[in-house]
């Protein structure tokens, strides 16, 4: 799994091999410039899951139920759900949290809404959490753990993101469950991964957490194109002949006149 926020990048991680294309709310940090996941709208996951719909033709397109959207009445998280599937055409639904979300799941897995669950590390609730932290550390919290994990298969989700766990603790989780677990910061024990595209391949990510690897460094690359393109248009070196083209010679006589010198 990977995440992707627009065509081109998910027409690229398809074409790589990605199994699923994860639409994360990420964008709100990622691509929107926001400090956080929490002012991401669905109007922002459904533009941008549209966006990318249009390229997967073999993956599976999961996108993330933002802040506030799924948390008060259950009528209310159906239908948002439903609006990520109908309007963004989404396969699947992602929702952070556990037993505290399990009618909600419930309820949209009814309504023929796939669902793919998240806990450990959940983003949204990162103010709550007291910021960005490793979870289950302690044997009462990896209990906890462990029972919102079986909580939410019970409830119907087909897959759980397991984010920022020790890798012994999810390793059991995934152990135990009879659905895949993708890990992100949860160690190689896990039945899949996620990580962020814009992580992965160094594009102006502000974030570089442990338990990313850093593939390549595009954005380097973007830097120094650009301004190499700066230097050329600003020495008059672009465009070369090569770029241009050109009127022919009576349009030329009658647009600058018999004498007059041309560019």
């Amino acid at each position: 799994m990977i995440t992707a926020y627009d065509f081109p990048t998910a027409k690229l991680v398809e074409e790589a091999g990605v199994d699923i294309i994860l639409v994360g709310d990420s964008l709100g940090m990622v691509v929107l410039g926001y400090d956080s996941t929490v002012p991401v709208t669905m109007d922002d996951m459904i533009h941008h899951t549209k966006a990318v719909t249009r390229a997967a033709k073999r993956a599976l397109v999961v996108a993330d139920l933002p802040f506030l959207s799924y948390h008060g009445t259950i009528e209310e998280a159906v239908k948002n759900a439903g609006r990520l599937m109908q309007e963004g055409l989404a396969k699947a639904v992602k929702m952070e949290g556990g037993t505290e979300i399990v009618p909600i799941v419930n309820r949209c897995v009814q309504a023929g809404i796939p669902v793919v669950g998240h806990i450990g590390l959940t983003p949204q609730a990162v103010h709550q959490l007291g910021g960005y932290k490793v979870q289950g550390r302690d044997l009462q919290a990896a209990k906890r753990l462990l029972s919102d994990a079986f909580a939410l298969q019970e409830a119907g989700v087909f897959a759980i993101v397991l984010e920022a766990v020790p890798e012994e603790v999810a390793a059991m989780i995934a152990s135990k469950l009879d659905i895949p677990v993708i890990g992100i910061g949860a160690g190689v024990h896990c039945d899949g991964q996620v990580l962020v595209f814009h992580d992965l391949v160094g594009y102006a990510s502000q974030l570089t957490p442990r338990f990313v690897k850093r593939y390549t460094d595009i954005g380097e690359q973007i830097r120094a194109a650009v301004a190499s393109y700066v230097q050329e248009v600003e020495a008059r070196a672009f465009p070369a002949q090569e770029h241009v083209f050109h009127a022919t010679e009576e349009t030329i006589q009658q647009l600058y006149g018999e004498g007059v010198s041309k560019p």
